[in-house]
């Protein structure tokens, strides 16, 4: 149970660290923001006392120095400096290594950065006298060191549940003061709940509008010290009765029965308690029938009873703002069995068409629906917001422009669009290798900019955007654009190009792309090696997407990357060749036509007349060598991979099916052409297409394609 804890300690101290980097960044550009120090100071709070209590003392033993320089950042006696923010930075990271490896011992590195952190202290603050209370210690830091400082107010943080008794004068309205403002600044406090007590509203023909009536009753669970509390309602202190009770704290084991809060309440005596409880009925039921307590009453104390309980659960439960931290291996297993139950309910469609039984066509229609409605939960569970990996990447832009002496700016558009959880873990690295070209690349140096006419800062745009199925990623920079002639001359010298061959910008730009291709003349830390563009495209196709790129000289370059939403389940174009099944992925599938073997085509190189338009195509007996007759009338799909429109010819196309991806194993792993299968209804098997991959190895093998 320990392990559980401490574990799930280290998942929300993660999640913390990636707030921190953001916030840190936030200030960097919005040095006087009071919102953002405050909230850099809470998580460095936060990790602090949560860490102690998980028994990470090195972490808490420095992350508590680092807090004191906050407090002082937050006090005003520190401005916000470059320094200031690279050093606290560093601390983030340094605590991020000592998650990930608890045996990692940083004593060295550590006190080297305090001392930098207390120079920066010295430097803006020539008397240390008013500021020696927060000043960095003067011990060395230990990373083995079990003692923390328990003089430190923060350590002993408790959250203490209050019942507050806000009761305002009927003319409070009169000074100007509007009551529910003040319920609204406690609500910033900590969890609450808030009863309005009625009884005292007059009839309509008697109120005065311009007169209160209502008082309330809070239950207010919050670390904040009574003391703050009170400081909500100084200003209302002659207009208003109010009544703060601590009622309960973190070190209970037990919730409170609702005879013990009506007591501790003074509405009803111990004595008429112990005689109810006599009864078989219950409590809350006895007290109104014999008018010992009002309606509203009972409600407000049940109220507080819930919030203590629900304190008392949060020592057995591990939860975070409403919700349940769950491993992804479980739901990656869940996802997995609702697939097999979509696979189920449709083999049972299949049956009940066939039986023709109006019954068992009843229950399948529900099963349908149920399924339905479980798949798109699961997968939703699935799918994540993207804004998470997107500010990953400012730290990025910061630290590597600042190396290159280039001002960039990191701009995000879209960061609440959802992706499936998988996608977005291996979408870190090819972000990278393009947010890192266009740095180096892409954008020049302040001098040539402003030279151009241009700012001196750059901008990268980094934006996502739904797109039907499919999830659209933009990373564009407002550079130079990309040079076409180096790059064709680039293209000649490697043999990808004949020296007279003349490609249209399109289909130039898509060179870089080739393995090993580069443009820079020197080999840099940062790109020149020809690695980057060869892995990104590999990588989005791994996941069965698609990369285009468009440039304009002196304006800059924008490069799009085409996903899926998720790659457990797809909508998917189910055909027949033979007694062989194949699914289409319908994201690239754009119509269907007839196809009789000899019309249209021209002579023998596998190209057909559609709607007027010459389009090549692909028979797949041909390239799966399926034996058999073919049926005189075929069908040619028509698909579009990057911005290629091509043919596929089958012998029928079945429908619409809704595919659940399964792995064809490690014996099929080297099969070219083919991305996963999927069970039918019926229990046969069919084979989903990497359409991409076999148009690539038909225009290697026979140069079908230009």
């Amino acid at each position: 149970m320990v392990d559980q804890f401490k574990e799930a300690f280290r998942e929300e101290a993660f999640e913390l660290l990636i707030e921190l980097e953001d916030a840190l960044l936030r200030l960097e550009e919005e040095p006087d923001d009071p919102e953002t120090i405050s909230s850099v100071f809470r998580i460095m709070h936060t990790i602090k006392g949560s860490a102690a209590m998980f028994g990470f003392d090195d972490i808490s033993l420095f992350t508590h120095e680092v807090e004191n320089i906050m407090d002082l950042l937050r006090a005003g006696k520190l401005s916000v400096t470059k320094e200031l923010i690279d050093m606290t930075l560093t601390s983030r990271d340094y605590i991020r290594i000592m998650l990930e490896d608890s045996s990692k011992k940083l004593n060295e590195e550590v006190n080297t950065l305090l001392a930098a952190f207390k120079a920066e202290v010295r430097k803006q603050n020539s008397d240390l006298s008013e500021v020696k209370s927060h000043d960095v210690s003067e011990v060395p830091y230990r990373s083995d060191d079990k003692h923390a400082d328990e003089s430190d107010p923060y350590i002993s943080d408790e959250l203490i549940t209050y019942r507050i008794i806000f009761c305002p004068e009927n003319n409070i309205f009169l000074s100007g003061t509007n009551p529910l403002l003040l319920l609204a600044e406690l609500r910033e406090l900590g969890e609450i709940s808030i009863i309005a007590v009625k009884e005292e509203i007059p009839s309509l023909t008697a109120i005065n509008p311009e007169f209160n009536y209502t008082s309330w009753e809070i239950i207010l669970s919050t670390t904040t010290p009574e003391e703050e509390i009170r400081d909500v309602f100084i200003f209302v202190e002659s207009s208003a009765e109010v009544r703060i009770t601590a009622i309960s704290d973190s070190h209970d084991e037990s919730g409170k029965k609702i005879g013990e809060i009506l007591v501790d309440r003074g509405i009803v005596k111990s004595e008429d308690i112990n005689k109810i409880l006599t009864s078989q009925k219950k409590v809350g039921e006895v007290l109104i029938e014999n008018n010992l307590v009002t309606k509203p009453q009972l409600d407000s104390a049940l109220e507080e009873q819930q919030q203590i309980n629900t304190l008392m659960e949060r020592k057995k439960t591990i939860t975070t703002s409403g919700s349940v931290r769950v491993d992804s291996v479980k739901l990656d297993e869940l996802v997995d069995l609702v697939g097999e139950m979509v696979t189920v309910q449709a083999h049972l469609s299949e049956l009940a068409s066939h039986k023709q039984d109006a019954s068992i066509i009843s229950i399948s229609e529900q099963l349908e629906r149920l399924t339905a409605e479980l798949r798109d939960n699961s997968m939703s569970m699935r799918m994540l917001p993207i804004g998470t990996t997107f500010s990953k990447f400012k730290r990025l832009v910061r630290d590597l422009s600042a190396d290159l002496g280039k001002g960039i700016a990191l701009v995000t558009v879209g960061g609440e669009t959802e992706l499936d959880k998988t996608v977005i873990e291996k979408l870190n690295d090819p972000l990278v290798h393009l947010i890192r070209n266009s740095i180096d690349h892409g954008i020049e140096s302040p001098e040539e900019r402003i030279a151009a006419g241009k700012p001196a800062g750059g901008t990268i745009t980094l934006s996502a955007r739904h797109s039907g199925a499919s999830v659209i990623i933009t990373v564009a920079d407002d550079g130079a654009g990309l040079d076409t002639v180096r790059i064709r001359r680039k293209a000649i010298d490697k043999g990808l190009i004949l020296p007279d061959e003349d490609l249209p910008e399109s289909e130039l730009f898509k060179l870089i792309f080739a393995a090993g291709f580069s443009t820079s003349s020197t080999i840099t830390k940062v790109s020149g090696r020809g690695v980057g563009m060869d892995v990104v495209r590999k990588e989005i196709e791994t996941l069965g997407g698609m990369v285009s790129i468009s440039s304009e000289a002196g304006k800059g370059t924008a490069i799009e990357l085409k996903l899926p939403l998720t790659l457990a389940i797809i909508e998917g174009l189910l055909v027949q060749i033979d007694d062989e099944f194949y699914v289409f992925p319908l994201s690239v599938v754009e119509e269907c036509v007839e196809h009789i073997q000899g019309e249209h085509e021209n002579g023998k190189q596998n190209i057909a007349s559609v709607r007027g338009e010459i389009l090549p195509f692909i028979r797949l007996r041909d390239f799966f060598d399926i034996k058999g007759d073919q049926p005189e009338i075929e069908q040619l799909i028509v698909v579009n991979t990057h911005d290629h429109r091509i043919g596929f010819i089958v012998d029928e196309v079945i429908g619409d099916y809704q595919t659940v991806i399964k792995t064809l194993g490690s014996i099929y792993k080297d099969v070219e052409g083919l991305s996963g299968g999927t069970i039918l209804g019926d229990g046969s098997i069919a084979l989903i297409l990497d359409v991409l991959k076999i148009t690539q190895i038909v225009q290697k093998e026979e140069k079908l394609l230009t």
